[in-house]
């Protein structure tokens, strides 16, 4: 692991991947998706301010609990650059997104309770498919496998 001294100002992307666990290139995506920001040196090499640990920790938290990277970029985006993100702050955005995740795990339920109902069926016109063809909705049209669209193939082609 780098060593960092601990009045250093700033870490390079090696320091700040062994200090928050996050892969060098994990770090790169959040930097090009605005979650985190650095600076560069004379030699191009990137520096981040020690509030880029917090923010990263931030990142990956939500992440765990599922909340999409633009709404944590928003999120983010709310708190003045270079401050980082506190326990107010954690508990004032995972409210906001309680909801949210309580609609999620209502869909997984439901995936879940319903999935060994079309586990090799192939058609999705059961009637009792709620997944993929509530009220069979597909089936009043035509059979399963014609919902894929047909390759035409041109007059005379061979096989």
């Amino acid at each position: 692991m780098p060593q960092t001294p601990s009045n250093a100002p700033e870490l390079t992307v090696g320091q700040l991947a062994a200090r928050s666990g996050a892969a060098v290139s994990a770090l790169r995506f959040y930097e090009a998706k605005g979650l985190i920001s650095s600076s560069r040196t004379a030699g191009n090499q990137r520096r981040y301010g020690r509030d880029a640990l917090r923010r990263v920790a931030f990142v990956r938290a939500a992440q765990r609990v599922g909340i999409p990277l633009a709404v944590v970029r928003d999120a983010l985006a709310d708190l003045p650059q270079g401050r980082t993100p506190n326990r107010e702050d954690w508990a004032r955005l995972s409210e906001g997104w309680r909801a949210e995740l309580d609609e999620r795990i209502k869909q997984l339920v439901r995936l879940r309770d319903h999935l060994t109902d079309c586990i090799g069926c192939g058609c999705l016109s059961l009637e009792t498919c709620v997944l993929s063809n509530p009220g069979d909705a597909f089936g009043e049209r035509m059979a399963g496998s014609r919902l894929l669209p047909e390759r035409r193939r041109a007059p005379g082609a061979g096989d």
